[in-house]
């Protein structure tokens, strides 16, 4: 590549040009981006030879010291097999307030339920999830292959063979992980459950969204299934899969 057709502001490769390679393809990428991706884009751009994957690692690593030090609300995260830019926790709140009036997808309760066996014991079929839920799981998958979240990974051996489903990387992008094996487990789970802040959080929620109200007005026993009734909106809730990247 000719001297000329350099981007303006760059010298020879060097720690600095990778860092802010870095920075801005994390900061500009739709999708988390992956450390091979950006390597290759800078090695495209500049025509010198392609940094390895620990140098993008590092170069991560020293950006993200430097937001620390400096007490900025930005860093760059590991998602779904990449890394994006994202704000702080502390920051929550004011990103939140911006984007209230922006509607927002949410998951129900049943889906939130098929979502999170599906999760856990990927891959696995239909009737499992079933076995385990107890009603019947046709609306929840339908669902949930609709929004992305999951998607057919092959078939059981099992009789009949059922399709086999499994999560994908919408799923772990928009839940903030970067594999299914940053989940958190059983006693991860009960140490979040154990937290008082956590009960007054769900409280909070609970007096929100009239839980109170539907139950009084839901009947005492209904269809063994998971999908909406008639009288019932079929908006999903509570929880929220917006458009913010901030992280905890």
């Amino acid at each position: 590549m000719e001297e000329g057709n350099e981007p303006a502001g760059f010298g020879a490769i060097g720690s600095n040009r990778l860092e802010q390679v870095v920075e801005a393809l994390a900061f500009a990428a739709e999708h988390p981006i992956s450390a091979i991706r950006i390597a290759e884009i800078l090695a495209e751009v500049s025509g010198q030879d392609r940094p390895s994957e620990t140098d993008v690692l590092h170069a991560v690593e020293t950006l993200n010291e430097r937001y620390a030090e400096q007490e900025r609300p930005l860093r760059i995260e590991a998602w779904s097999g990449g890394f994006r830019m994202a704000t702080v926790g502390a920051v929550a709140p004011y990103i939140k307030e911006l984007f209230q009036e922006q509607k927002q997808r949410r998951l129900s309760r049943s889906l939130l339920e098929s979502l999170a066996i599906l999760a856990y014991r990927q891959p696995t079929t239909k009737p499992e999830v079933e076995f385990v839920r107890g009603v019947d799981c046709d609306y929840a998958i339908r669902r949930l292959l609709e929004m992305g979240l999951i998607d057919v990974f092959g078939r059981s051996e099992s009789v009949g063979r059922p399709l086999l489903y499994g999560t994908t990387g919408r799923f772990l992008e928009l839940f903030g992980l970067n594999s299914v094996d940053d989940l958190p487990n059983l006693r991860e789970i009960e140490t979040i459950l154990d937290d008082p802040a956590f009960h007054r959080e769900r409280a909070l929620l609970l007096m929100k969204s009239g839980l109170s109200e539907m139950q009084a007005a839901a009947p005492a026993e209904g269809p063994a299934s998971d999908a909406p009734s008639p009288t019932e909106p079929a908006a999903d809730q509570p929880v929220d899969t917006g458009p913010d990247r901030t992280t905890e």
